[in-house]
């Protein structure tokens, strides 16, 4: 335990609703308890602590989010891992030797409050900014056998619009099209859905030459039909 890991504690803690924690614990179905603190005040709370206690290295720095990450009692400290693993202090650290730390996140994480966040705004960043290295490992991760790891591949370039790199997204997506799951089928629709504010006729296009369906098909196309008017 650090003095920042303390003080994230010590922070959560001030800011919680108990009355809250177990509505937000069967919301997420989540093993960790929580705390009871909602999104606001502990990001509020959070920014605090984080600039109050700056961490001097990227390696130091790499070691604490894993800390606190691996060390949670409350599912809102492993929130505060992943707020910390973006702190504005920190952008210049963002490099690919962040990858094992996304990647463990990702795999024992494995829920889509987790993965969501370290997948669009994480993985993604590391994405547009090391697209050789990283292209070819989302590639591989949407042939793995882990489900967050094929859904982060899928969703990791949510927020790129018109820098969608499109080849790469439809072949993360064709690796899951036969996958049941629902949250393999929510990514693939959420994806497209993304896209379709870029290119609403590719998109349409894309979803009917597959034969997209259920699911992946409504989210897809969700906001198409007003685009395309």
């Amino acid at each position: 335990m650090t003095p920042l890991h303390d003080a994230v504690r010590d922070a959560l803690k001030a800011a919680a609703e108990p009355d809250k924690a177990e509505a937000m614990r069967a919301y997420m179905k989540s093993d960790l308890p929580f705390l009871g603190v909602q999104a606001t005040p502990r990001r509020a709370a959070l920014k605090r602590v984080f600039a109050e206690h700056r961490i001097a290295t990227a390696p130091e720095w790499r070691r604490t989010v894993l800390s606190i990450w691996r060390e949670a009692e409350y599912r809102e400290e492993r929130y505060a891992a992943i707020e910390l693993s973006g702190f504005r202090y920190y952008k210049s650290w963002q490099t690919l030797y962040t990858l094992p730390m996304y990647e463990e996140m990702i795999v024992s994480g494995a829920w889509w409050d987790y993965v969501d966040e370290l997948a669009i705004h994480r993985i993604g960043h590391l994405l547009l900014t090391f697209p050789d290295t990283m292209r070819p490992l989302m590639l591989e991760w949407s042939r793995d056998a882990d489900l967050w790891k094929r859904r982060t591949s899928i969703l990791c370039q949510n927020k790129f619009r018109d820098r969608t790199d499109l080849g790469l997204l439809y072949a993360c997506i064709e690796n899951s099209l036969s996958d049941t799951d629902f949250f393999a089928r929510k990514a693939i629709g959420w994806a497209l859905r993304e896209y379709a504010k870029v290119d609403p006729r590719e998109v349409v296009r894309y979803v009917e030459h597959h034969g997209i369906a259920g699911l992946s098909r409504r989210e897809a196309l969700k906001n198409v039909a007003g685009a395309l008017t």
